[in-house]
């Protein structure tokens, strides 16, 4: 019984650590529940090889939350069969550094945002990691898994990666399907990870946001 409630107990301590963390940003569920969200390090099942999160809800400013919004009513547009998935939103810094302090030294670094540089767009809520599923909740091919730290999940060179037979012409046609709504609705893309997009520049974000702890 004593073990239950201790259980319990922190449980809530965690719950209210991150409802301050994420004070002023939004659950982008709430805003859209046609939306799904599956929080990559909310499992070990990522590049980091471990767990680094203790919730499940995806976070962004009102602002980027908005626009993701915008953009799933776009995709919609396009076909009703299909809806955004998240994967990753507003990340504590904390978590930030604990990735650095996983990949620092290593060829994946260079993907990790430096939390002594200031970190990155998702240590604010204005970044997010994000693909198409369809009405089975199957996610569309895109050549790579969703933190791919290779070459291969780069935009700039997909006509290459499709000649060269890295990825398909499917994913590649998907991969633009994606960049294309995602842009409309505000966001921009990354250079080297086709699934990640930015609501603003670094410098706005450190002038006019606030970092999540």
């Amino acid at each position: 019984m004593k073990i239950k409630i201790i259980t319990l107990l922190l449980l809530t301590i965690n719950a209210s650590l991150y409802a301050q963390n994420f004070k002023g940003l939004v659950n982008i569920q709430k805003v859209d529940s046609t939306i799904s969200v599956d929080l990559m390090y909310a499992k070990s099942d990522n590049f980091v090889g471990e767990k680094m999160y203790n919730f499940n809800e995806a976070y962004l400013h009102p602002k980027a939350a908005e626009a993701l919004k915008k953009a799933n009513k776009l995709l919609k547009e396009i076909n009703p069969n299909l809806h955004l998935r998240v994967y990753d939103a507003a990340r504590p810094m904390r978590v930030q550094q604990k990735m650095w302090n996983k990949v620092k030294g290593t060829a994946q670094q260079n993907y990790v945002s430096n939390p002594a540089n200031g970190g990155g767009l998702h240590n604010y809520g204005l970044a997010v990691d994000v693909s198409i599923a369809d009405s089975r909740s199957d996610t569309l091919p895109m050549g790579t898994t969703i933190d791919a730290l290779t070459p291969i999940s780069h935009i700039d060179r997909e006509g290459e990666l499709v000649k060269d037979g890295k990825i398909s012409k499917e994913a590649a046609k998907n991969r633009l399907l994606l960049r294309t709504i995602m842009k409309k609705a505000g966001f921009r893309p990354l250079r080297s990870e086709w699934w990640h997009f930015n609501y603003t520049t670094r410098s706005d974000a450190r002038k006019n946001y606030k970092v999540i702890p």
